[in-house]
């Protein structure tokens, strides 16, 4: 307990922060999901930013709570996450390739009626935008590095980890809502030619995202199997 101080709490919460950064990559993953909120309204923006948020969080903490055991209980390893969720990733950002030109589609979606579109985003947020777009595989994977390293004999410095890994996620989630909820702000900026290069930009990164991340998923097997 003696090692227990609040310059400690701070430090392990920047170090889980700085942790959980590089997979969820809210910035980047930001340019990926913007196109999705589009045509939204700035109130539905909002809204569906937050959504967002509050099921990546609640995605961080049920992990970091009882992933490991969730994982256990049904037989299911990191590498087979990361496999499902970049097949995923993969298949949206093709998708997103070959989706009409926004330029030519454009006013069929103006004109569209507002809460059929409206439905259709609301059904995206946590499939496939919270999960495994923004949390997948590889923040699942350092969550349950990090509660890994939580556990220990002394339930005060357990409960202190654990507390701190909680409240890094609590910061990524606000960093997700504030990056998810300007980026379509600042589509909204682009002209319809510059919209279809970010489209098919964005489409190829995710597409590339998702096969790195089976990449590493398949390399995560393959280690399994030479181990055993």
């Amino acid at each position: 307990m003696d090692s227990i101080s609040l310059s400690s709490f701070y430090h392990y919460v920047f170090v889980c922060f700085v942790a959980l950064f590089p997979p969820v990559n809210p910035l980047g993953t930001a340019l990926i999901v913007g196109p999705f909120l589009k045509w939204e309204s700035r109130r539905g923006r909002i809204q569906a930013a937050a959504a967002i948020s509050i099921y990546c969080l609640s995605i961080c903490l049920v992990t970091t709570m009882i992933g490991g055991l969730f994982f256990k209980l049904f037989g299911i390893s990191i590498p087979v996450v990361q496999i499902a969720g970049g097949l995923l990733i993969a298949r949206m950002g093709f998708s997103i390739l070959t989706a009409l030109d926004p330029s030519e589609d454009q006013e069929k979606v103006v004109e569209s009626k507002g809460p059929v579109h409206g439905k259709s985003v609301k059904s995206m947020l946590f499939y496939p935008l919270a999960f495994p777009t923004t949390t997948g595989g590889g923040t699942i994977s350092v969550l349950l590095a990090l509660s890994a390293n939580s556990y220990h004999t002394n339930p005060g410095i357990y409960l202190f980890n654990l507390l701190a890994t909680s409240v890094a996620c609590l910061i990524m989630a606000a960093v997700i809502f504030v990056c998810y909820s300007l980026t379509p702000t600042i589509l909204d900026r682009l002209n319809s030619q510059a919209l279809s290069v970010f489209n098919k930009l964005s489409g190829f990164l995710t597409f590339c995202v998702g096969i790195q991340i089976m990449v590493d998923g398949v390399l995560g097997v393959a280690k399994l199997l030479i181990k055993n």
